[in-house]
């Protein structure tokens, strides 16, 4: 059930058990249910079966990204993530979205890509249009091997190979053939990866070469998001830097991770603060999101921004962000972790591309508040103000025993970071 209205004024202030009642009072969650993260989402016995040499359970805060409107509809988005004012900055900027209309956007269809690597292949030409002829038949091969996600409106859609030596200057003789397949509601990739498997011998036969690699890419360019956003200048204003000025400033940033790969490393990592936190509290894979985004950046062969800011005629800071999201709602960490399907019924969607367009609103807030920070009063002040709050009142843990050569941790000289190290900015790059 999602939640009725996501603009809660004062959370941040009220007392942990305070911010629960609101929740519960506006429909997210029970305060039984809600109980359930008080252990972290999951028990030692499920960790266990989770993964190999298990030998506990390390927990991240979790949070709500509050003031989320997208496509007209009210999101509380959980946000588990150890970095100080990521969801505090990403709840602002999401207020200042709203007073514009929100966020609107579009998903692709739910298709994801497995490959093929064929191997020494004598002709790659006649491999090629080998494949291409039985197209059909390998679509429908394809199909065979994933009966229940046909049954579920999915399937393998699109057949396409690709010759590296003559694309990319790559290594002669590998054809690569991609198998596109609509995952629905699933992330999909032991799906895909299945499929890769069951069609490696026929499209080995088809081409006269060997099988080499078969499993998914993570760079999902079939299924990307495209969200929009406008602040009205004048909610831009800060202290010391007036409205229409600051939105001017946030254009020029954008501009700067255009131009310079270097600032569009950092300009992206600032969309991926919100986009990770969002991805791991609804138990998807953050790691595929990762290397799909970074990899999407970079298609046109330089890296680039994933978001681009400008003032629009009518003065107001307009947004955009596309990107590649592969989410599920289904399968995968969901079967087994009852702390991420909690967070993910608390948010309220059921359908992949419904989440994936909320992941990238909390993705493009984070961004915006970012670029605000820096084009006026620089990334230190907020973020360090969070950061003192979050280790002003840190508990001083009891000495370790004597070690085994009878030298106690007190008489140890103290742990100093070397000369030079950084003050940590992260949270609102």
């Amino acid at each position: 059930m999602a939640i009725r209205d996501s603009r809660i004024p004062g959370f941040y202030n009220l007392p942990l058990a305070s911010r629960r009642q609101e929740l519960a009072d506006r429909g997210p969650a029970t305060l039984q249910e809600l109980a359930l993260f008080d252990a972290g989402g999951l028990d030692r016995a499920t960790a266990d079966r989770m993964v190999e040499n298990a030998i506990g359970v390390y927990s991240l805060p979790l949070g709500m990204g509050l003031n989320f409107q997208v496509n007209g509809r009210d999101y509380a988005v959980p946000m588990a993530v150890e970095e100080p004012s990521v969801i505090a900055a990403a709840s602002n900027a999401a207020r200042m979205v709203r007073a514009g209309g929100g966020f609107h956007g579009e998903a692709d269809e739910p298709v994801m890509t497995a490959q093929v690597e064929l191997l020494d292949v004598p002709n790659v030409e006649r491999a090629e249009a080998r494949i291409l002829a039985e197209k059909a038949a390998i679509l429908d091969l394809a199909n065979l091997i994933i009966p229940r996600m046909v049954e579920r409106g999915g399937g393998a859609r699109e057949i396409q190979v690709r010759v590296p030596s003559r694309d990319y200057g790559g290594e002669a003789g590998r054809v690569v053939v991609h198998v596109h397949i609509d995952c629905r509601d699933a992330m999909g990739a032991n799906l895909l990866n299945t499929v890769a498997e069951g069609l490696a011998n026929r499209l080995a036969q088809l081409s006269g070469g060997r099988a080499g690699l078969r499993i998914l890419t993570n760079l999902s360019d079939r299924r990307l998001i495209r969200l929009r956003a406008s602040v009205p200048a004048a909610l831009l204003a800060t202290e010391t830097v007036t409205g229409p000025v600051a939105a001017e400033a946030i254009a020029g940033a954008s501009r700067f991770a255009d131009d310079d790969p270097y600032r569009a490393a950092t300009h992206n990592k600032g969309i991926m603060n919100g986009v990770d936190a969002v991805v791991i509290a609804t138990g998807n894979d953050w790691r595929g999101v990762e290397a799909g985004a970074h990899a999407f950046a970079a298609t046109s062969g330089r890296y680039r921004p994933l978001s681009r800011w400008w003032v629009g005629s009518d003065g107001a800071l307009k947004g955009e962000l596309i990107m590649p999201m592969a989410v599920g709602t289904v399968g995968g960490t969901l079967g087994v972790h009852a702390g991420a399907r909690l967070a993910q019924r608390m948010l309220g969607v059921e359908a992949s591309s419904t989440l994936a367009l909320v992941i990238g609103a909390v993705g493009m807030a984070s961004n915006l508040a970012a670029l605000r920070a820096l084009a006026t009063e620089g990334i230190q002040r907020g973020h360090m103000a969070c950061h003192r709050r979050a280790t002003s009142e840190i508990p001083v843990l009891p000495e370790p025993p004597e070690t085994p050569s009878g030298t106690s941790s007190a008489n140890r000289p103290p742990r100093t970071p070397p000369a030079g190290t950084p003050t940590s900015a992260e949270g609102l790059t």
